[in-house]
């Protein structure tokens, strides 16, 4: 099975899971459920899997983690969408959770599904840390942007917004599930370089889909990133070398697993090459 026919698989078996977890009915349990249950790629979560069959453990044993690092993911989509934020009306080709529900409800949503997360991980203190420190990381990166918006952009500081608002939360699955697997500490931070650049490869590839797919294909606007993005400022050619150049250092920083990393390695590989 190749890479997309694994990540399809893992997909499935976390979206059964989050169905567990998410409570049913209408009105907040319905606004949580729908943008959890309005796409994705599941990538933090699949990480999070990934990484056990990295350490030989079971894949139950860091479920509950994986689809808590879901759930803090879609937390900050949905309040990055309301009109204070980013003021994006699509959200996975569908209408943004505040276009459907009302901005109060969206809110309550994201602060719903943001501690439920944490409620997830209550027995997994030092999971929940990372966890944690990642999701303030993305907050600063969130104010950042926003900060950004009225200023010239710079590639540093794109990095810099980028390793806050993706990276982080990439290393704290990875990381975050090797701790919970007995993980040594070099394994640690091994696997949270290979986050950090798979990160910073990720949003490359994101911003060169930005200006060269279709709204169809990616399920929200295109070129809404266009004035600040990498294209943008480095032009499109130097961006595809830049995401490959992470993407490699990536794969490097994997050089001291043995072959139980090469599901890790094709998500990297599978990041600069997607099409959506």
């Amino acid at each position: 099975m190749g890479i997309e026919g694994l990540l399809f698989a893992d997909k499935r078996k976390i979206d059964r899971a989050l169905n567990r977890y998410l409570p049913k009915g209408r009105g907040l349990a319905a606004a949580m459920r729908y943008s959890v249950f309005a796409g994705g790629k599941r990538l933090r979560p699949i990480l999070c899997l990934a990484t056990a069959k990295l350490f030989g453990r079971p894949e139950k044993r860091v479920m509950p983690f994986a689809c808590a690092a879901e759930l803090v993911h879609t937390f900050t989509l949905i309040h990055d969408d309301l009109p204070a934020m980013d003021d994006a009306g699509w959200r996975r080709g569908k209408p943004a959770s505040h276009k459907v529900f009302g901005e109060a409800t969206a809110i309550l949503a994201g602060d719903a599904l943001c501690t439920l997360a944490f409620k997830l991980t209550a027995g997994q203190p030092a999971a929940a840390a990372l966890l944690a420190g990642a999701l303030l990381a993305v907050v600063e990166g969130q104010a950042a942007d926003l900060r950004s918006a009225r200023k010239k952009p710079t590639v540093q500081g794109l990095k810099n917004i980028h390793q806050w608002k993706t990276a982080a939360l990439l290393k704290a699955c990875v990381c975050g599930s090797a701790v919970i697997c007995g993980a040594s500490g070099a394994k640690v931070k091994a696997l949270a370089a290979y986050a950090e650049h798979l990160g910073l490869a990720f949003q490359v590839a994101d911003d060169i889909l930005d200006v060269t797919s279709t709204r169809a294909r990616l399920g929200k606007p295109v070129k809404a990133d266009a004035g600040k993005g990498f294209p943008r400022l480095i032009g499109l050619e130097k961006s595809r070398r830049l995401a490959e150049e992470e993407k490699n250092k990536a794969v490097l920083a994997l050089k001291s697993f043995d072959r139980k990393a090469d599901v890790l390695r094709g998500i990297a590989e599978f990041v600069v090459i997607r099409r959506a």
